[in-house]
């Protein structure tokens, strides 16, 4: 049973604590007090993102008595509840901000990074960009870094293209943004040309003398076909009827040329891919000749030209089945017409450099997979005609054409190039066919004594052509 003190022995303890008083202060003075020495990195601090301007609200497990904010021009705290705080960012930057309890054990901690406010990019990048996975976040005091997955490139680009705005400068911008599964595009290009020449000459020379009395008369006409520049051939009929000769130049040259070339080019999308099949002639530029040396050293100095089939094209697969193209194709091969010819110093002989013919296209377009496009046509005549002659007798009607000479030429060219893409995935190897399938040299005797210049070969054991097969040209035809 508790007894209630007497004043007695209250008075007699108030006096016993006075004097045990001193002795308690000097024995706690020379232990230290207990405070939490824990670095940032030992405290368990969490990363919190906030824009200027912006706010959070956290909730702390027990009650706070002291803040720390390591820079409040950086954000602040403001402490509502005992267990309720408010973080808010006020300048572009980086500080922290701990919070202690009436024992001061650190109850939390948070490493604060104050950018711009990005939830409006992010809004966006969510609204106009649903098929990817995009975040946004600040670097520094004005730069902001993509990270994330791209359904496609174009979408790559236009939130690059929206970030670049946000900062105002492109080269802020950190762009660490992965394309989900790259589409490989394979352009299929068609050069498809037919050209016609016809070209007729007709003329009449004429040749000997007329004598009158004393006074004798030559005369000689050698009328020029202009239209080409010579006649096609030396291919002449001669004929003399007294003093005089005619030579019937009559010639007449049908000629068509057909051009089919398909070039087939793959390429990653948003990158550019090159084909040139053909080859290089020399052009002379000269002579360079040492002269330091006895007698001189001289050396040609060539140049090459290129020629052939060339095709270069950048695809950008824009959505699904959509496919922008920038194309540049180019056919050309050597031609005689408008070649040079000169003659080489110190010697009887020419040298002769042919001109080059060129089918060039270059354009962007956008086509969906598998759809062909006409990227380029033309059809073009062109008609010379020219009369040369005597003035005067070339006129007269019938007896004219002894006087005068015509040549006629008329080219005709129809051309178009077309362009095919196809978006595209890799197979197996065993799926692709070469075009030296079933091909096999010949053996000597079929060679010599049947003419074959190549063999058919199959399976060891089976028949080369299975029952019920195909009978008919298909592939790659072999003469």
């Amino acid at each position: 049973m508790t007894r209630p003190l007497t004043r007695a022995a209250a008075a007699a303890a108030l006096m016993l604590g006075m004097a045990l008083a001193p002795l308690v202060s000097s024995a706690a003075a020379d232990r230290p007090a207990p405070a939490a020495r824990l670095a940032a990195s030992d405290a368990g601090s969490h990363f919190v993102a906030l824009g200027v301007g912006k706010s959070i609200a956290l909730d702390l497990p027990a009650d706070i008595k002291d803040v720390l904010v390591a820079d409040p021009k950086i954000a602040n705290a403001v402490v509502r509840t005992a267990r309720r705080v408010y973080m808010i960012g006020v300048a572009v930057g980086q500080t922290n901000i701990y919070f202690f309890d009436a024992q001061g054990r650190q109850i939390a901690g948070y490493d604060i990074a104050v950018t711009r406010d990005l939830n409006g990019v992010r809004a966006a990048f969510r609204r106009l960009l649903p098929d990817s996975n995009i975040a946004i976040e600040g670097v520094g005091a004005d730069g902001v870094m993509l990270s994330g997955t791209a359904a496609s490139p174009a979408e790559a680009q236009q939130a690059y293209d929206i970030a670049s705005r946000l900062v105002g400068d492109g080269t802020k911008v950190v762009n660490g943004i992965t394309v989900k599964g790259r589409d490989q595009v394979m352009l299929k290009v068609t050069v498809a040309e037919v050209k016609r020449d016809v070209i007729k000459q007709l003329g009449i020379d004429l040749s000997g003398s007329l004598n009158y009395g004393t006074a004798v008369v030559n005369f000689n006409t050698s009328n020029p076909f202009s239209a080409s520049g010579q006649a096609l051939s030396d291919t002449a009929i001669a004929g003399t009827w007294k003093n005089v000769t005619a030579t019937l130049r009559a010639m007449e040259r049908a000629g068509v040329i057909r051009t089919l070339a398909e070039p087939n080019l793959t390429a990653i999308s948003g990158e550019t891919a090159t084909f040139m099949a053909g080859g290089e002639f020399p052009i002379p530029n000269g002579l360079s000749c040492d002269t330091t040396k006895s007698p001189p050293v001289c050396q040609a100095q060539v140049s090459f030209k290129t020629f052939g089939v060339s095709l270069m094209f950048t695809p950008v697969v824009l959505s699904e089945g959509r496919i922008s193209l920038k194309v540049m194709t180019e056919v050309s091969d050597l031609s005689m017409e408008n070649a040079l010819t000169q003659q080489v110093p110190g010697s009887t002989q020419s040298l002769t450099i042919p001109s080059i013919q060129t089918r060039r296209a270059e354009t962007v377009v956008e086509i969906p997979s598998g759809g062909s496009l006409a990227m380029a046509g033309m059809i073009q005549e062109q008609t010379k005609h020219a009369i040369n002659g005597l003035p005067g007798l070339m006129r007269v009607p019938i007896l004219g054409a002894l006087f005068r000479s015509r040549d006629y030429i008329n080219h005709e060219t129809e051309l178009m190039i077309l362009v095919t893409p196809y978006v595209v995935r890799a197979v197996a190897q065993k799926d692709l066919s070469r075009p030296d399938d079933g091909f096999a040299d010949p053996t000597d005797p079929a060679a010599i004594l049947l003419g074959r210049i190549n063999r058919i070969y199959g399976a060891h054991g089976k028949p080369v052509e299975p029952a019920n097969s195909y009978h008919g040209k298909y592939g790659f035809i072999l003469d």
